[in-house]
């Protein structure tokens, strides 16, 4: 039995490890199955073709060098890449099936959590595609699980333990900044506002900003990229984000399990042993404000929306007392997670994928086609104009020929980090862009001509599909200056 700060009395049921354990294969097998599918991400392709470095315009270091240490490790493969990303999906299973056991959740409501996250979309596309979101799924419910055990147990230690993953998580995003802003406005307006005096709090926030500090002095050092980022990405995403910010509060986890998680923010006020949980609550409302005003990208949410969901299967687990309870439940998370697999991993031949229009709601796995067949006719159409140089519209498209091109100029791009490795040879003449900006650019040349036009074959409609490949001659500016227009930040 441990004692809360409000009186309140939590049971903590022994671990369903079984539960634990087979969720976590299960997942593991499904993402193993399915990581070759289609191919690589375009996010994939540019983590593991970016330098080391400290920093970079458009994020921290550490997932471009998870990147390149998987590949040196398991060889320069989608399949190899992509491993972290199911250990982080197997992990996040395990850690959410511990928030249920710390807030009083039995063996069920803990196989509920466990099966239940298993399936949702959240964790199969995050734990799909090697992305900064696929280590979001391990570093925000662990500090949300040790928040919650500082303040059931009464134990400050746990402090400790979400500052250290808080700092630690800003080599990845910023964004821990903003749960631990949720988390600081929760307790200030819901309690228990005690902690305020404790220095065990304090020493927490204290570790988190000293293991943030190289992060800090690479954005102090380099004129904080990460602000001009951030209004890029409210630019080009904030009207569609603020529309589907609530709609993706349930698509990120599945209708069903959307039912979970409105019942684990309810029952935060309405069932005595969670009241000093309610600043989740005020914590989840800051978050989803902040993905809403700043508009950048509504899976944001999917930390803390995970954790709700743990807890609101402690409710459901209640209600489903009886065999037949028990039975639509197991029935209906079954739906979910095949629901869930279909809008988020390539469960289909990439033929069909490209005909039922699920392109436009699974872009994830849109961004997968094509990137093999994109480089080939690249590589040809540059051989046909003996260019001095490739400049590509996206990281992406830059990404598949240092992938796959073979014998080319050099390629560059002005796209986010790219942008910072400089332009063509100052001698170049003849360049070859590729992709949608080339469009805007003529105007930039002597002479331009449309030479190719990038088609997958699949009918799959992603951003290069029908993208124009154009040869240009004769630069109006000197490639330093000119290199200006060409950088930009998405």
């Amino acid at each position: 039995m441990i004692l809360d700060t409000s009186q309140a009395v939590v049971t903590r049921h022994p671990l369903a490890i079984g539960h634990a354990v087979g969720a976590m294969t299960a997942l593991a097998l499904v993402l193993a199955a399915t990581s070759s599918a289609y191919g690589y991400h375009r996010d994939e392709l540019y983590f593991r073709m970016l330098p080391p470095a400290w920093g970079y315009t458009d994020q921290p270091p550490l997932t471009p060098l998870l990147a390149k240490a998987a590949v040196a490790l398991f060889g320069d493969s989608v399949v190899g890449l992509r491993i972290l990303a199911l250990v982080c999906a197997a992990a996040s299973v395990l850690i959410l099936t511990l928030v249920t056991r710390e807030v009083g959740g039995t063996r069920v409501a803990q196989a509920l959590t466990a099966w239940g996250m298993a399936g949702a979309s959240l964790t199969l596309l995050f734990g799909h595609v090697l992305l900064t979101a696929s280590l979001d799924l391990v570093v925000w419910p662990a500090a949300l699980l040790f928040t919650i055990r500082a303040v059931l147990r009464a134990d400050g230690r746990w402090w400790l333990a979400a500052g250290a993953v808080i700092g630690a998580s800003t080599f990845n995003k910023l964004l821990g900044v903003i749960l631990m802003i949720g988390i600081a406005v929760g307790l200030a307006v819901c309690g228990p506002r005690r902690w305020f005096l404790s220095g065990w709090l304090w020493g927490g926030v204290g570790l988190a900003g000293l293991l943030a500090v190289p992060n800090v002095i690479y954005q102090a050092a380099h004129g904080w990229p990460q602000f001009a980022m951030g209004a890029a990405l409210a630019q080009n995403n904030a009207d569609e984000v603020r529309i589907l910010v609530g709609p993706m509060l349930i698509l990120l986890v599945g209708p069903v399990l959307a039912v979970f998680w409105i019942a684990g923010l309810v029952g935060l006020f309405r069932r005595p042993q969670w009241h000093p949980l309610r600043f989740l609550a005020v914590t989840f409302a800051v978050v989803v404000l902040f993905v809403f005003i700043a508009g950048t990208q509504f899976y944001y949410t999917a930390g803390v929306l995970a954790v709700l969901t743990a807890m609101g299967s402690v409710l459901v687990a209640r209600w489903a007392r009886t065999r037949r309870r028990r039975t639509v439940v197991a029935i209906l998370l079954g739906v979910n997670a095949v629901s869930c697999a279909i809008a988020s991993l390539p469960v289909l031949p990439v033929q069909v994928f490209g005909g039922t229009g699920l392109a436009a709601i699974n872009s994830a796995a849109a961004d997968q086609v094509g990137w093999e067949r994109y480089a080939e006719q690249v590589t040809d159409a540059a051989a046909s104009v003996r260019a001095d140089a490739i400049i590509t519209s996206n990281y992406g498209e830059a990404g598949a020929l240092d992938r796959f091109g073979v014998g080319l100029p050099p390629v560059v791009s002005g796209h986010n980090a790219l942008g910072d490795l400089g332009p063509p040879a100052a001698d170049a003449q003849t360049v070859l862009l590729v992709g949608w900006q080339g469009r805007g650019m003529q105007r930039w040349f002597e002479e331009c001509a449309l030479v190719a036009t990038l088609e997958n074959g699949v009918g799959v409609d992603n951003e290069e599909q029908g993208a124009p490949v154009m040869v240009c001659t004769g630069p109006l500016e000197p490639w330093d200056e000119l290199w200006e227009r060409f950088r930009h930040l998405d």
